[in-house]
């Protein structure tokens, strides 16, 4: 495993470069572009068959800088100067453990005074350009995939939030042990609860800006896709805890074609340093553990199944026509993925009426039941919107 990616450059080509960047946390930052630059390509495509249409909006233009743009650029300026001049002196620190160094209180009062007054003057001078004796009032036209940077910044913040609150509320035992590091720590994410909510505020920009849930939702069901199966190379890569339940079972005869690390891993030197300490001279510390028995790793099959249905779902994206089609197909292949990946994968367990279950599976459930009925629906039905 790399559980930063300085060690996987150092594994794969020697080279020993110390970088304060983590594995999963950069997989997850190229999935979301990877799924930005999808739905720029479908919104471009759906403006074009005339599904989609510019607006205009209204903009001032030739204002002064007011007290309270003046006083964000400082905030904004001041948090950036307190903590880069910090890093830049305390490199080693922030190589060792960068999300303790990013949210602790230590930083450079000095070098976030100074980029605070920098930041507010160059905001003033932007807007002493521009100001007009008289502000005024102008029409821009604005393209729905020209939104896509502001619709992926919305939706990586509220998943953000939401996967951070429904893994609490699977794992209350772990909030209530740690409250401050359940809420704060970069590990312990759940898929759905971040699906869920950003799709909440997507929703909110959408309608706010003229763009209909339907288009938006099918423009984006491939990339999401795609995402979430680039998402989960991280999860691999890292060992980040998402594997799967023990497994000591020989290989299937049918799978003799494949590394045995396809069947059952350890994950040894795992970023959440879970197992029993690998048996290499040398070897203490954080990231040198390894899983004892070894498990299904699920990330892999996951991210093999997804990166497959993204395929499959941008193969069919020009055939269908019907608003509301796509983001049920998406929804119903979805469910079912998470669904069965459930069954071997580690997850807090829910008993009623004598079922065992997750919370994953109840959603996928849900998920595969809207699915189905949107199909269902929208194939009968042709909306206009």
């Amino acid at each position: 495993m790399y559980p930063t990616i300085s060690d996987l450059l150092k594994d794969l080509f020697g080279i020993n470069i110390p970088l304060p960047v983590q594995s999963f946390g950069f997989f997850v930052a190229i999935s979301f572009l990877l799924g930005a630059y999808t739905l720029t390509l479908e919104l471009r495509r759906k403006e074009n068959l005339g599904l989609l249409h510019p607006f205009n909006r209204k903009t001032l233009v030739g204002e002064p800088a007011k007290i309270s743009e003046l006083i964000f650029s400082a905030a904004i300026g001041f948090i950036i100067g307190f903590k880069i001049i910090y890093f830049i002196f305390n490199y080693n620190d922030l190589v060792a453990n960068p999300q303790e160094a990013l949210l602790s209180g230590k930083g450079s009062y000095i070098g976030g005074i100074v980029i605070a007054g920098i930041s507010a003057f160059f905001k003033y001078r932007e807007k002493e350009k521009t100001k007009k004796a008289t502000p005024v009032w102008v029409e821009e036209k604005i393209h729905p995939y020209e939104m896509v940077g502001s619709i992926t910044m919305i939706a990586a913040v509220a998943g953000l939030l939401g996967a951070k609150v429904f893994h609490n509320l699977e794992n209350l035992d772990d909030f209530f042990r740690d409250p401050v590091d359940a809420l704060l720590s970069f590990s312990g994410l759940t898929m759905y609860g971040g699906l869920i909510v950003g799709a909440i505020a997507v929703i909110w920009f959408g309608k706010k800006n003229g763009l209909h849930p339907l288009h938006l939702f099918d423009a984006s069901g491939p990339g999401l896709m795609l995402a979430y199966g680039f998402g989960r190379i991280g999860c691999q890569v890292a060992g980040d805890g998402d594997w799967g339940i023990p497994n000591t079972a020989a290989k299937p005869g049918w799978m003799s074609f494949l590394p045995d690390w396809f069947w059952n891993f350890r994950y040894a030197h795992n970023v959440v340093n879970e197992g029993i300490p690998i048996p290499i001279p040398g070897c203490e510390g954080r990231h040198c553990f390894m899983l004892n028995p070894p498990v299904f790793p699920t990330p892999l099959y996951e991210s093999i199944a997804c990166i497959a249905l993204f395929f499959f779902l941008w193969s069919i994206r020009k055939k269908i026509s019907a608003p509301g089609m796509m983001v049920s197909i998406y929804l119903f292949l979805n469910g079912i993925e998470r669904f069965f990946i459930e069954l071997i994968r580690v997850n807090t367990k829910y008993h009623l009426a004598g079922i065992d279950f997750t919370q994953a599976q109840l959603i996928s459930l849900l998920l595969i039941l809207t699915g189905g009925f949107g199909i269902y629906f929208f194939r009968r039905n042709q909306i206009r919107v």
